[in-house]
Protein backbone atom coordinates (compact mmCIF):
# COMPACT_ATOMS: atom_id res chain seq x y z
CA UNK A 1 0.00 0.00 0.00
CA UNK A 2 1.43 3.41 -0.84
CA UNK A 3 1.45 6.33 1.25
CA UNK A 4 3.13 4.90 4.25
CA UNK A 5 5.32 7.15 6.53
CA UNK A 6 8.93 7.60 7.37
CA UNK A 7 10.16 8.78 10.15
CA UNK A 8 14.37 10.08 9.24
CA UNK A 9 16.53 11.34 11.42
CA UNK A 10 19.69 13.54 10.59
CA UNK A 11 23.35 13.11 10.85
CA UNK A 12 26.68 15.39 11.27
CA UNK A 13 27.00 18.08 9.70
CA UNK A 14 23.43 19.22 10.34
CA UNK A 15 24.05 20.86 13.83
CA UNK A 16 23.82 24.27 14.06
CA UNK A 17 24.42 26.75 17.20
CA UNK A 18 20.41 27.17 18.43
CA UNK A 19 19.58 23.38 17.51
CA UNK A 20 16.33 22.33 19.69
CA UNK A 21 16.28 26.08 21.73
CA UNK A 22 12.66 26.60 20.01
CA UNK A 23 11.29 23.39 21.04
CA UNK A 24 12.46 23.40 24.84
CA UNK A 25 11.20 26.99 24.96
CA UNK A 26 7.89 25.96 23.96
CA UNK A 27 7.65 22.35 24.96
CA UNK A 28 8.01 20.71 28.65
CA UNK A 29 8.92 17.20 26.82
CA UNK A 30 11.51 18.44 24.76
CA UNK A 31 13.53 20.01 27.86
CA UNK A 32 12.58 16.88 29.70
CA UNK A 33 14.76 14.83 26.76
CA UNK A 34 17.12 17.30 27.00
CA UNK A 35 17.68 17.18 30.53
CA UNK A 36 17.80 13.59 30.02
CA UNK A 37 20.66 13.41 27.71
CA UNK A 38 22.65 16.00 30.02
CA UNK A 39 22.27 14.13 33.09
CA UNK A 40 23.20 10.45 30.78
CA UNK A 41 26.79 12.75 29.89
CA UNK A 42 27.22 14.28 32.81
CA UNK A 43 27.84 17.54 31.94
CA UNK A 44 25.56 20.62 30.22
CA UNK A 45 25.07 20.04 26.23
CA UNK A 46 22.18 21.61 25.69
CA UNK A 47 23.82 24.93 27.13
CA UNK A 48 26.71 24.05 24.04
CA UNK A 49 24.17 23.86 21.50
CA UNK A 50 22.39 27.05 22.40
CA UNK A 51 25.30 29.28 23.07
CA UNK A 52 28.52 27.66 21.31
CA UNK A 53 30.87 28.38 20.59
CA UNK A 54 30.07 26.94 16.87
CA UNK A 55 33.67 25.47 16.77
CA UNK A 56 33.17 23.26 20.17
CA UNK A 57 29.61 22.45 18.54
CA UNK A 58 31.31 20.66 15.44
CA UNK A 59 33.30 18.25 17.57
CA UNK A 60 32.13 14.58 16.46
CA UNK A 61 32.21 14.05 20.22
CA UNK A 62 29.53 16.59 20.76
CA UNK A 63 27.80 17.50 17.40
CA UNK A 64 26.67 13.47 17.14
CA UNK A 65 24.63 13.46 21.23
CA UNK A 66 23.63 16.85 20.19
CA UNK A 67 22.02 16.02 16.87
CA UNK A 68 20.65 12.95 18.48
CA UNK A 69 18.76 14.88 21.39
CA UNK A 70 17.30 17.23 19.20
CA UNK A 71 15.84 14.61 16.64
CA UNK A 72 14.65 12.97 20.47
CA UNK A 73 13.22 16.27 21.67
CA UNK A 74 11.15 16.73 18.39
CA UNK A 75 9.96 13.11 18.42
CA UNK A 76 8.82 13.55 21.87
CA UNK A 77 6.76 16.86 21.54
CA UNK A 78 5.24 14.46 18.68
CA UNK A 79 4.40 11.99 20.61
CA UNK A 80 2.26 14.24 23.55
CA UNK A 81 0.69 16.13 20.63
CA UNK A 82 -0.59 12.97 18.81
CA UNK A 83 -1.33 10.97 22.19
CA UNK A 84 0.04 7.97 19.71
CA UNK A 85 3.52 5.82 20.04
CA UNK A 86 6.08 5.13 17.45
CA UNK A 87 4.43 2.34 16.02
CA UNK A 88 1.32 3.97 15.21
CA UNK A 89 2.77 7.30 14.17
CA UNK A 90 5.52 6.07 11.25
CA UNK A 91 5.56 2.51 9.56
CA UNK A 92 8.92 3.04 9.20
CA UNK A 93 12.04 4.88 10.47
CA UNK A 94 15.50 5.44 8.96
CA UNK A 95 18.81 7.41 9.96
CA UNK A 96 21.77 8.43 8.34
CA UNK A 97 24.81 7.49 9.73
CA UNK A 98 25.06 8.82 13.65
CA UNK A 99 20.93 9.32 12.98
CA UNK A 100 20.82 5.60 13.12
CA UNK A 101 20.81 5.02 16.54
CA UNK A 102 17.96 7.95 16.61
CA UNK A 103 16.22 5.97 14.43
CA UNK A 104 16.86 3.03 16.84
CA UNK A 105 15.95 5.13 19.79
CA UNK A 106 12.34 6.13 18.21
CA UNK A 107 11.96 2.17 17.53
CA UNK A 108 12.19 1.36 21.10
CA UNK A 109 15.39 -0.34 20.58
CA UNK A 110 17.57 1.84 22.68
CA UNK A 111 16.60 4.21 25.80
CA UNK A 112 17.64 7.87 25.14
CA UNK A 113 20.61 7.40 28.06
CA UNK A 114 22.18 4.15 26.57
CA UNK A 115 22.29 5.83 22.92
CA UNK A 116 23.45 9.25 24.22
CA UNK A 117 26.27 7.74 26.14
CA UNK A 118 27.21 5.46 22.82
CA UNK A 119 27.41 8.63 20.74
CA UNK A 120 29.76 9.79 22.69
CA UNK A 121 32.21 7.14 23.08
CA UNK A 122 31.33 6.74 19.16
CA UNK A 123 32.47 10.46 18.81
CA UNK A 124 35.50 10.30 20.70
CA UNK A 125 36.80 6.55 19.18
CA UNK A 126 35.96 7.81 15.32
CA UNK A 127 38.12 10.89 16.52
CA UNK A 128 40.69 9.20 17.53
CA UNK A 129 41.11 6.41 14.77
CA UNK A 130 42.84 8.66 12.67
CA UNK A 131 45.94 10.58 13.64
CA UNK A 132 44.71 14.44 12.68
CA UNK A 133 46.07 15.01 9.22
CA UNK A 134 45.93 11.77 7.66
CA UNK A 135 42.57 11.33 6.39
CA UNK A 136 39.83 12.79 4.39
CA UNK A 137 36.42 13.14 2.81
CA UNK A 138 35.37 14.62 -0.49
CA UNK A 139 32.03 15.12 -2.40
CA UNK A 140 31.98 14.05 -6.14
CA UNK A 141 28.97 15.27 -7.24
CA UNK A 142 26.87 14.62 -10.87
CA UNK A 143 28.73 11.83 -11.20
CA UNK A 144 26.95 8.17 -11.36
CA UNK A 145 28.58 5.33 -9.24
CA UNK A 146 30.15 3.43 -11.63
CA UNK A 147 31.94 6.20 -12.64
CA UNK A 148 32.95 7.14 -8.78
CA UNK A 149 33.46 3.29 -8.26
CA UNK A 150 36.07 3.80 -11.61
CA UNK A 151 37.99 6.81 -9.93
CA UNK A 152 38.36 5.26 -5.77
CA UNK A 153 40.18 2.04 -8.08
CA UNK A 154 42.33 4.48 -9.69
CA UNK A 155 42.55 6.64 -6.57
CA UNK A 156 43.36 3.34 -4.37
CA UNK A 157 46.86 3.41 -5.66
CA UNK A 158 47.57 6.29 -3.60
CA UNK A 159 46.12 4.68 -0.27
CA UNK A 160 43.17 3.59 2.02
CA UNK A 161 39.80 4.54 0.16
CA UNK A 162 36.33 3.90 -0.14
CA UNK A 163 33.20 4.81 -0.92
CA UNK A 164 31.64 5.93 2.36
CA UNK A 165 27.98 7.79 1.72
CA UNK A 166 25.63 7.31 -1.60
CA UNK A 167 23.37 9.79 -0.47
CA UNK A 168 21.13 10.75 -3.67
CA UNK A 169 21.83 10.31 -7.26
CA UNK A 170 24.92 12.30 -8.03
CA UNK A 171 25.84 12.80 -4.94
CA UNK A 172 28.40 10.49 -3.34
CA UNK A 173 31.38 10.93 -0.57
CA UNK A 174 34.48 8.96 -1.01
CA UNK A 175 36.73 8.58 2.60
CA UNK A 176 40.54 7.39 3.12
CA UNK A 177 43.90 8.83 3.37
CA UNK A 178 44.94 12.24 2.06
CA UNK A 179 46.48 11.48 -0.91
CA UNK A 180 43.98 9.06 -1.93
CA UNK A 181 40.95 11.73 -1.59
CA UNK A 182 43.45 14.40 -3.47
CA UNK A 183 43.98 11.63 -6.02
CA UNK A 184 40.36 11.16 -6.41
CA UNK A 185 39.73 14.77 -6.53
CA UNK A 186 42.15 15.36 -9.58
CA UNK A 187 40.82 11.88 -11.39
CA UNK A 188 37.35 13.46 -11.02
CA UNK A 189 37.95 16.62 -12.70
CA UNK A 190 40.74 14.81 -15.26
CA UNK A 191 37.27 13.20 -16.16
CA UNK A 192 35.49 16.56 -16.81
CA UNK A 193 33.24 16.21 -12.82
CA UNK A 194 33.55 19.98 -12.19
CA UNK A 195 32.54 19.52 -8.58
CA UNK A 196 35.02 17.57 -6.74
CA UNK A 197 34.87 19.18 -3.66
CA UNK A 198 36.84 17.91 0.21
CA UNK A 199 34.90 18.55 2.57
CA UNK A 200 35.18 20.33 6.03
CA UNK A 201 36.17 16.92 7.96
CA UNK A 202 37.73 16.08 10.78
CA UNK A 203 38.41 12.04 10.43
CA UNK A 204 37.80 9.90 6.97
CA UNK A 205 34.40 8.29 8.33
CA UNK A 206 32.86 5.22 7.30
CA UNK A 207 35.78 4.17 5.63
CA UNK A 208 38.37 1.04 7.00
CA UNK A 209 40.64 3.66 9.03
CA UNK A 210 37.79 3.79 11.33
CA UNK A 211 38.32 -0.13 12.02
CA UNK A 212 39.52 0.66 15.67
CA UNK A 213 36.37 2.98 16.10
CA UNK A 214 34.75 0.09 15.20
CA UNK A 215 36.64 -2.38 17.66
CA UNK A 216 35.45 0.34 20.34
CA UNK A 217 31.75 0.61 19.38
CA UNK A 218 31.54 -3.58 19.25
CA UNK A 219 32.66 -4.29 23.20
CA UNK A 220 29.90 -1.36 23.97
CA UNK A 221 27.26 -2.31 21.81
CA UNK A 222 27.66 -5.85 23.34
CA UNK A 223 27.15 -4.50 26.78
CA UNK A 224 24.30 -2.55 25.55
CA UNK A 225 20.27 -3.35 26.45
CA UNK A 226 18.75 -3.48 23.20
CA UNK A 227 15.16 -4.75 22.58
CA UNK A 228 13.75 -5.68 18.92
CA UNK A 229 12.58 -2.65 17.39
CA UNK A 230 8.86 -1.73 17.47
CA UNK A 231 8.61 -0.50 14.37
CA UNK A 232 11.56 -1.69 11.12
CA UNK A 233 14.29 0.11 10.77
CA UNK A 234 16.15 0.57 7.58
CA UNK A 235 19.93 0.17 7.94
CA UNK A 236 22.48 2.31 6.65
CA UNK A 237 24.89 -0.94 5.52
CA UNK A 238 21.94 -3.11 4.02
CA UNK A 239 19.44 -0.19 2.83
CA UNK A 240 16.63 -2.78 4.42
CA UNK A 241 14.49 -3.51 7.07
CA UNK A 242 15.23 -5.11 10.22
CA UNK A 243 13.86 -5.30 13.85
CA UNK A 244 16.18 -8.03 15.10
CA UNK A 245 18.04 -6.60 17.99
CA UNK A 246 21.28 -8.60 17.58
CA UNK A 247 21.13 -7.82 14.20
CA UNK A 248 20.81 -4.31 14.75
CA UNK A 249 23.36 -4.50 17.21
CA UNK A 250 25.58 -5.83 14.31
CA UNK A 251 24.66 -3.42 11.83
CA UNK A 252 25.89 -0.65 14.16
CA UNK A 253 29.27 -1.67 14.03
CA UNK A 254 29.30 -3.05 10.60
CA UNK A 255 28.64 0.46 10.05
CA UNK A 256 31.27 2.65 11.39
CA UNK A 257 33.96 1.25 8.26
CA UNK A 258 30.87 0.74 5.80
CA UNK A 259 29.07 2.51 3.54
CA UNK A 260 25.99 4.49 4.21
CA UNK A 261 23.87 3.69 1.28
CA UNK A 262 21.27 6.68 1.57
CA UNK A 263 20.03 6.44 -2.12
CA UNK A 264 19.10 2.48 -2.14
CA UNK A 265 17.45 3.18 1.63
CA UNK A 266 15.04 5.96 -0.18
CA UNK A 267 14.50 3.71 -3.18
CA UNK A 268 13.53 0.68 -1.30
CA UNK A 269 11.31 3.00 0.81
CA UNK A 270 9.43 3.88 -1.97
CA UNK A 271 9.38 0.26 -3.19
CA UNK A 272 7.59 -0.51 0.00
CA UNK A 273 5.18 2.39 -0.50
CA UNK A 274 6.63 5.19 1.89
CA UNK A 275 5.57 8.38 0.08
CA UNK A 276 5.60 10.49 3.05
CA UNK A 277 9.15 11.68 4.38
CA UNK A 278 9.34 13.43 8.16
CA UNK A 279 12.37 14.74 9.20
CA UNK A 280 12.82 15.04 12.69
CA UNK A 281 15.96 17.15 14.16
CA UNK A 282 17.86 19.68 13.14
CA UNK A 283 17.70 20.87 9.18
CA UNK A 284 16.80 19.90 6.13
CA UNK A 285 19.22 18.21 4.51
CA UNK A 286 17.38 14.30 4.44
CA UNK A 287 14.33 16.18 2.89
CA UNK A 288 16.94 17.60 0.29
CA UNK A 289 17.90 14.20 -0.69
CA UNK A 290 14.31 12.52 -0.70
CA UNK A 291 13.58 15.07 -3.33
CA UNK A 292 16.90 14.14 -4.95
CA UNK A 293 15.82 10.76 -5.17
CA UNK A 294 12.30 10.40 -5.69
CA UNK A 295 10.24 12.27 -8.33
CA UNK A 296 6.93 12.00 -6.34
CA UNK A 297 7.08 11.90 -2.51
CA UNK A 298 6.13 14.15 0.61
CA UNK A 299 8.88 16.08 2.79
CA UNK A 300 7.92 17.62 6.10
CA UNK A 301 10.76 18.26 8.57
CA UNK A 302 10.24 19.38 12.53
CA UNK A 303 13.00 20.91 13.97
CA UNK A 304 11.34 23.89 15.67
CA UNK A 305 7.85 25.03 17.46
CA UNK A 306 7.15 26.99 14.03
CA UNK A 307 7.18 23.25 12.37
CA UNK A 308 5.17 21.43 14.25
CA UNK A 309 1.71 22.35 12.92
CA UNK A 310 2.99 21.22 9.03
CA UNK A 311 4.20 18.01 10.15
CA UNK A 312 0.55 17.11 12.31
CA UNK A 313 -1.06 18.16 8.86
CA UNK A 314 0.77 15.56 7.38
CA UNK A 315 0.57 12.65 9.79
Amino acid sequence: MADKILFQFPGQGSQAVGMGGSLAKAFPEARAVFNEVNDALGEDLFALMQDGPEDDLRLTRNAQPALFAASMAGLAVLRKATGRDMADLADYVAGHSLGEYSALAAAGTLSIADAACLLRLRGDSMQGAVPAGEGAMAAILNAGEDVVNDIVAEASASGVIQLANDNAPGQIVVSGAVAAVDHAIESAKARGIRRAIKLPVSAPFHCSMMQPAAEAMEEALAGADMKDAAVPVFCNVTAATETDASILRDNLVTQVTGRVRWRETLLAANAAGVSRFVEIGTGKVLSGLVKRTLDEATMVNLDSADNLDSVLDEL
